[in-house]
């Protein structure tokens, strides 16, 4: 029986060996928060681009990698302590922000300007993963 499988979908014997798959997705979507805020578009049907708002943040800041298909982005900056803030309305905590990236998603340029961080994510089929077609072969002789 598989664990955190709210739909029982994972119970039917046609799906052997989701379990890793479940259990990555559910770590994923328990990990979210709502900070920092965020946009997915849809740039055609094989790209994505995710824009992060970082304010106050710097690229040096921010750490972006890719594991187990899933993109973590992460951020840590240290507000400087011998200023005299009158008032923080600009939120620069530590942060974890994570997305699951489906098959064949690949993380292909990511970019920062003026406190957004813009992240693209294109599907890439390998070759051998394409759609061929199959040629059928007859041994049937054609006689006039």
């Amino acid at each position: 029986m598989v664990m955190n499988d709210p739909w029982g979908i994972f119970n039917d014997p046609f799906f052997i060996g989701w379990n890793d798959t479940l259990s990555r997705l559910n770590s994923v979507y328990a990990n979210n928060n709502t900070y920092p805020p965020y946009d997915i578009v849809k740039q055609d049907e094989e790209t994505y681009r995710v824009d992060v708002a970082l304010a106050g943040f710097g690229e040096d800041n921010i750490n972006i990698s890719v594991d187990n298909k899933t993109l973590i982005i992460k951020g840590d900056t240290s507000t400087n302590k011998d200023e005299n803030i009158v008032h923080k309305g600009i939120a620069t905590r530590k942060f974890t922000r994570t997305f699951s990236l489906g098959e064949f998603m690949e993380v292909t340029n990511a970019e920062f300007e003026n406190g957004l961080l813009s992240i693209t994510i294109e599907k890439i089929v390998p070759e051998e993963k394409q759609p061929k077609q199959i040629k059928i072969n007859t041994n049937k002789q054609l006689t006039d």
